[in-house]
């Protein structure tokens, strides 16, 4: 066993923090009287694993999701810079031009020039009203090259000022570039940690690992259901009951794509629509619907409206951790569909699968449908970890970015 191992099964049973409900599967149970000590100890030894892991996955996460904010900002100023980009080449192409302009006015006014002033002229034309219609027209040719000259002074102008813009996105993007790059990085560390713990604990570990995490969120879903923190109306019937208990129309489209993302695999940084992470899957599964919504979980729980438990309808996004780190969307009867963690599906978990903090609803002016019949499931829709215990071997990240652009 290794030093590792032996430190982490010395780590007494803590639970995970927890807001609305408790963390799941991080408690040891109570040993009865009849329970042998040494049995006792093992599940200690379990809950201490179960602790340490779920504190490495959540890192992870919170990585992963400041690198999504990250790359969210990185494509605004990339876009940001293309505009400046295209304004800037249009400006010189007019400041061309005027330059151009103003070139042939310079040598017309050169080639015309004479010392003999307007008013001589008048006086010793043959014409006299020739010469007042031919003033008009050195007037109104004085006011053109007026402008030309001013349109060229307008054209340096914008142009400089383009420039100075451009080279400041420019920098912003090259910062943005660097500062993915880093929590790219970090996300990988913080894997590769996991792996590192998981590649440590033998097969029976693993099972009674999952084992023990399983009767931990069944016991936290029972107790969660229990307590009343959900709407005694938010199951997924069709036709009758509470309002809540039924989507919108793009909270039903929401729930049905993600439905049809089941058993697809986890991936930090994904979106679809081979792979996902949790954000990933619920800001997709609402642009699918026709209601964009913003890229990470802590966005989402940020700037989207936010409903009570008690109110909950499928499609609404339910989020996790203190930290808004976590988010998953609510199916009803109490379960939600998840991107659970690196080495797990796409699947059907207890809503009390991770500590709640809360609910946000994307189209909180939806009006609930009269009637809805919800998906139905794919066989094996629930099954698999929660935690994403399972093929921690199979980690997948995106390869590098080296672009600026």
């Amino acid at each position: 066993m290794s030093g590792r191992l032996v430190r982490l099964v010395c780590i007494a049973a803590t639970a995970a923090t927890t807001v609305l409900a408790p963390a799941p599967a991080t408690a040891a149970p109570e040993p009865g009287p009849a329970q042998d000590p040494a049995s006792a100890q093992d599940a200690v030894s379990v809950a201490g694993l179960l602790t340490d892991l779920q504190q490495l996955y959540r890192k992870a996460e919170e990585a992963t999701e400041a690198y999504n904010a990250t790359e969210e900002k990185l494509k605004k100023q990339r876009a940001e810079t293309d505009r400046l980009d295209r304004a800037l080449a249009r400006t010189r192409l007019s400041l061309h031009d005027s330059r151009g302009a103003a070139g042939r006015l310079a040598r017309q006014q050169y080639q015309s020039s004479t010392d003999i002033s307007p008013y001589v002229r008048l006086l010793l034309a043959r014409d006299p009203q020739h010469a007042i219609d031919q003033g008009h027209v050195i007037r109104r040719l004085a006011r053109e090259r007026a402008e030309t000259v001013g349109r060229l002074t307008g054209s340096e102008r914008k142009a400089r000022e383009l420039a100075r813009k451009a080279r400041k996105a420019l920098d912003q993007q090259l910062a943005l570039t660097e500062r993915r790059k880093k929590e790219q990085d970090e996300v990988r560390e913080r894997l590769h940690d996991v792996e590192e713990l998981l590649a440590s604990l033998s097969r029976d570990q693993l099972t009674a690992l999952a084992a023990f995490e399983k009767n931990g969120i069944e016991k936290a879903q029972k107790k969660y259901m229990a307590s009343g923190a959900l709407s005694s109306g938010g199951g997924s019937g069709s036709g009758s009951g509470s309002g809540s208990s039924r989507p919108s129309a793009e909270g039903g489209r929401a729930v049905r794509y993600a439905v049809r993302q089941l058993g697809k695999p986890y991936e930090w940084g994904a979106e679809g629509p081979t792979s996902y992470d949790c954000s990933g899957l619920t800001s997709q599964a609402w642009a699918q619907a026709g209601t964009p919504i913003p890229r990470t979980s802590q966005e989402q729980w940020k700037r989207l409206k936010r409903v009570p438990l008690t109110e909950l309808r499928p499609g609404d996004l339910v989020v996790y951790f203190p930290e808004a780190t976590h988010v998953a969307l609510y199916l009803g009867d109490g379960m939600v569909v998840q991107a659970p963690r690196p080495g797990a599906k796409v699947k059907v978990s207890p809503i009390a699968a991770n500590p709640v903090l809360g609910a946000v609803r994307p189209d909180p002016d939806g009006k609930p449908l009269r009637r809805y019949e919800p998906p139905e499931l794919p066989e094996g829709a629930t099954d698999g970890s929660d935690e994403g215990y399972d093929g921690y071997a199979d980690y997948a990240a995106p390869a590098p970015d080296t672009s600026t652009r």
